[in-house]
């Protein structure tokens, strides 16, 4: 009797460690995933870049963890966004319909809002204040924002800008209504976080070892896309509120136009764009844009 011939060894993961012994099947003509699969992908990479939510890993996710591409994924910025305006939002209906009065619900919104990203605008915020003003030459500002102590430029940043950011929804819901305000609040966080990449499209890094460097920024084709669908979300979010078209268009490209400003600032001070700028970025775009939607509906 003949012994039967040995079958083929089969061929180990390439992320395995070389004596593992893991079999896997190898598909080397597989096809990428569908459009659905990579818009997916990449709201789920831009959750978990601007916030801290424990994003679980899909099964159709090749590489979950790598850094943003921003030149393929900025379109799903600003559904991310719109998603981390959505979670505050809940919370500013909740404590409105619980019967807090609309500053101690502007107050719990945008708490949430901060502890859903970890503060990751604010801090850029704080940075970006403490460098461009506590710094006399691009180098001394690149090292005080790389500091992680905070200085009185970050404190009057921060405390300004939530000061600001609260009032805001507090006269929307005053002024409007709780439903507008919450609408608002996801207009303002899609059309924000979209802005944020402005820095990083005018800019080249400022820095060749910061984290905004590994980031490969957004084409103008990307950006432009990423504009358009949290133009669009707003419109979605306040069309049956009492926010006009002309002033949704006119408050986003006053949003714009904050965190362009912000980029021309660090151009001058620092000669790039830093993780810091964006977010500081961000914060100004938010802040303009409540702003802005506050004279349209107060």
């Amino acid at each position: 009797m003949t012994e039967p011939a040995p079958k083929p060894a089969e061929p180990l993961d390439a992320d395995a460690a070389p004596s593992s012994g893991v079999p896997v099947s190898v598909a080397p003509n597989a096809t990428p995933p569908g459009a659905v699969s990579r818009l997916l992908s990449d709201i789920l990479t831009a959750l978990r870049f601007f916030s801290r939510l424990p994003v679980p890993v899909m099964s159709f996710e090749t590489q979950p963890h790598a850094p943003i591409d921003l030149a393929r994924a900025a379109p799903a910025v600003a559904i991310a966004g719109a998603v981390i305006g959505a979670m505050a939002a809940l919370v500013l209906l909740g404590a409105d319909a619980i019967g807090f009065p609309p500053l101690l619900t502007a107050i719990v919104t945008l708490a949430t809002a901060t502890i859903v990203t970890g503060a990751l605008h604010d801090d850029g915020l704080a940075d970006t204040a403490d460098g461009l003003w506590g710094g006399t030459t691009p180098a001394r500002r690149l090292d005080i924002m790389r500091d992680s102590r905070i200085g009185s430029y970050g404190v009057c940043a921060i405390l300004l800008a939530m000061a600001l950011r609260i009032t805001a929804v507090a006269t929307l819901i005053e002024h409007a209504s709780a439903t507008v305000a919450a609408f608002v609040i996801v207009a303002v966080a899609a059309t924000s976080r979209v802005a944020s990449l402005l820095p990083l499209w005018l800019l080249p890094p400022a820095r060749a070892d910061g984290a905004a460097a590994a980031v490969t920024p957004p084409t103008a084709a990307a950006l432009a896309c990423a504009a358009l669908i949290a133009l669009g979300l707003s419109m979605a979010a306040l069309w049956r509120s009492d926010v006009s078209t002309l002033a949704i268009v006119a408050s986003t490209a006053a949003a714009y136009t904050a965190a362009w400003l912000v980029a021309r600032l660090a151009k001058v001070k620092i000669g790039g764009h830093t993780g810091d700028i964006a977010g500081a970025a961000q914060q100004a775009a938010e802040i303009t844009m409540l702003l802005a939607l506050v004279i349209a509906v107060a």
